[in-house]
């Protein structure tokens, strides 16, 4: 039944030699991998109005020039990754930028960072389209967690099917959207040229405002750079793309900062003139199409791919985040388990984690997409200055041909990074403080491992010096509950490893069972040795341990091993497992962290 319904939910296995078919073309790598960066022109734009309407509605003029300052990011940060991909064309990004030119600890701080940010592009996203859901159908409005968390659990399922089946279905919505914005920008500006849009509507340029300051202006342009998270995606995820692999990325990444600063700036320009003031019930894009056609099918429209794009921006994450676990898990940074390739060839260990934490994480912050976007926005800061300045570094340290246009292309991007973080920590440090915590923690934790997985492979290689243990001889003792078939089962097995050295253990609470018990034995197998242990506590597993390491004890003296039998009935059904006694698995529980003893289970399956 298991079997049947994970078939039908995520399909049929997929064969290794099909991993092939599982990579990108460009057009569904641009819809899958620049979802996320191009959702965010949905609330980037009110991420700016929301700072300078703290001013008043007249200094909504600075929006433009604000707006040019992130254009102007974006396109160091666009040739600036455009240059990691070539250099790093085995993916990586951030991560691996940083690890190689700054040290272990700048790329732990990168990657730690990035994977926090995922799990952000997913709540987020996920969170903005249902405020985009909700804004249409306000009576929705209560029930936005509760339907944030299915989507999420939509896409990840989606996800667990394989990258290019996921591709397939997201691709169209992510167009539409494009599209619908084409259309709302396109119209908007006809609208604004042929004098349909009231002057007064909006504050010329240029017009002095009260209370205006270089801080807030700062401000203002941090909140508005959010509109970049997911820039770095493409270059996480470039073993998804077809060969070849890095022209395609930098084509799709290309193409990616061209469609972004076209509708952002946009969407800026139409509220700019459109004279839109932020509200907490309504999306800044939804007065626009309002505003622009009515509320009529073309609004819905609008607001239905809007809706779609931030909720399956998400998929950038799921995307970008198992990759990057990829190469924290292959530095031995994060378990092993996150390079194991599910059924459809995906990371899917990676994608099941992405979900669970992403729900978490919507039900804490009950989906309020503001409190998240600046934790969001410094997550992804912090590695766009890291490996900014570590291109910096690696240019300085090798000088290539050409170096230096490129020195100067991620100084200005690491410059301004730096910048933009430094102000969401300044300006919004209530709502990022987080960072703080979970940077040291992650470290912790990334050093941990780390430092286990070493201390493994040194107690696991063989050319170490630490000398084999001669096992000469081995004694047998099989806990016993009963005369069954289960233990006549067990007994056969030791037996046939030991039949010299067998010891049935049986522990009674009561001294008339054990006469009784003792009598039975005697006549059932009169060849195997009994030790009944009498106690009044009714414990099984502390009498069974104290009697093993007398064994071991004197075991030890002649070099040989103790090994303890289990027996275990496995019933037909599993829940029947809830209506027997589990002695069985205590006694394994209690004994299997001990290095002196080896424990087996023998099974007995039932067969009703």
């Amino acid at each position: 039944m298991i079997s049947f319904l994970k078939r039908f939910l995520i399909g049929r296995p997929l064969k290794s030699t099909e991993l092939g078919e599982q990579k990108l073309n460009k057009k569904k790598a641009l819809a899958i991998l620049s979802s996320d960066a191009l959702s965010s022109v949905a609330y980037g734009p009110e991420q700016i109005l929301i700072v300078l309407v703290t001013v008043g509605t007249m200094a909504f003029w600075y929006s433009i020039p604000i707006a040019i300052g992130v254009l102007v990011l974006l396109t160091a940060l666009i040739m600036s990754y455009r240059q990691i991909i070539f250099a790093y064309s085995h993916g990586g990004g951030a991560y691996v930028v940083s690890k190689e030119n700054l040290g272990r600890y700048p790329g732990l701080v990168a990657g730690g960072s990035l994977l926090v940010d995922y799990i952000l592009t997913v709540a987020v996203s996920v969170s903005a389209g249902t405020d985009a859901i909700t804004s249409a159908f306000p009576s929705l409005h209560e029930h936005k967690v509760l339907i944030a968390i299915i989507f999420v659990l939509l896409i990840t399922l989606l996800n667990l099917r394989g990258v290019t089946e996921s591709a397939s279905v997201l691709a169209y919505p992510v167009y539409l959207f494009v599209l619908a914005l084409f259309i709302l920008i396109g119209t908007g500006l006809y609208n604004i040229l042929t004098g349909n849009v009231p002057a007064e509507l909006h504050t010329s340029i240029g017009t002095p405002v009260a209370g205006i300051s270089l801080f807030l202006l700062l401000r203002a342009f941090s909140s508005g750079s959010s509109a970049l998270t997911g820039v770095e995606a493409i270059s996480n995820a470039i073993p998804n793309f077809k060969s070849p692999e890095a022209s395609n990325a930098a084509k799709t990444l290309a193409a990616m900062g061209i469609l972004l600063a076209v509708l952002f700036s946009g969407i800026v320009v139409l509220a700019y003139y459109y004279g839109i003031s932020p509200r907490a019930d309504v999306t800044v894009v939804s007065q626009i199409a309002e505003q622009t056609f009515g509320r009529n099918a073309m609004y819905f429209f609008v607001q239905g791919t809007t809706a779609l794009i931030l909720i399956l921006a998400a998929n950038t994450g799921y995307s970008a985040f198992p990759l990057l676990a990829v190469n924290l898990a292959k530095d031995k940074f994060i378990p092993r388990m996150f390079t194991m390739r599910g059924d459809r060839l995906g990371y899917s260990n990676g994608i099941i984690i992405l979900g669970v934490l992403s729900m978490l994480l919507i039900y804490v912050f009950e989906g309020e997409t503001e409190q998240l976007i600046p934790l969001y926005a410094v997550g992804v800061f912090i590695p766009f200055t890291l490996s900014q300045t570590g291109m910096m570094v690696k240019w300085l340290r090798q000088k290539p041909a050409g170096w230096m246009p490129k020195f100067v292309i991620n100084t200005v991007g690491a410059l301004i990074s730096f910048i933009v973080t430094m102000m969401f920590f300044l300006t919004k440090f209530t709502q990022v403080w987080p960072v703080f915590v979970f940077l040291p923690i992650l470290l912790f934790v990334f050093h941990r491992i780390h430092k286990h997985y070493e201390a493994i492979a040194d107690q696991l290689r063989i050319t170490t010096c630490e000398p084999t243990v001669k096992i000469e001889g081995n004694v047998i003792i099989v806990p016993v509950a009963g005369i069954t078939h289960v233990v006549e089962n067990s007994l056969e097995y030791a037996k046939s490893l030991s039949p010299q050295q067998i010891i049935a253990v049986y522990v009674p609470f009561e001294r008339e069972d054990e006469a009784i018990f003792e009598e039975k034995w005697k006549k059932w197998q009169p060849d195997v040795r009994l030790v009944t242990l009498y106690t009044p506590y009714r414990s099984i597993v502390q009498p069974l341990t104290k009697f093993i390491d007398t064994v071991n004890w004197k075991a030890a003296e002649l070099n040989h091993r103790v090994t303890v039998i289990i027996p275990q009935f496995i019933p037909k059904k599993g829940w029947h497992n809830i209506l027997h006694n589990q002695s069985s698995l205590l006694i394994r529980a209690r004994l299997l962290f001990r290095s002196d003893v080896i424990v087996t289970t023998v099974p007995y399956h039932l067969k009703k």
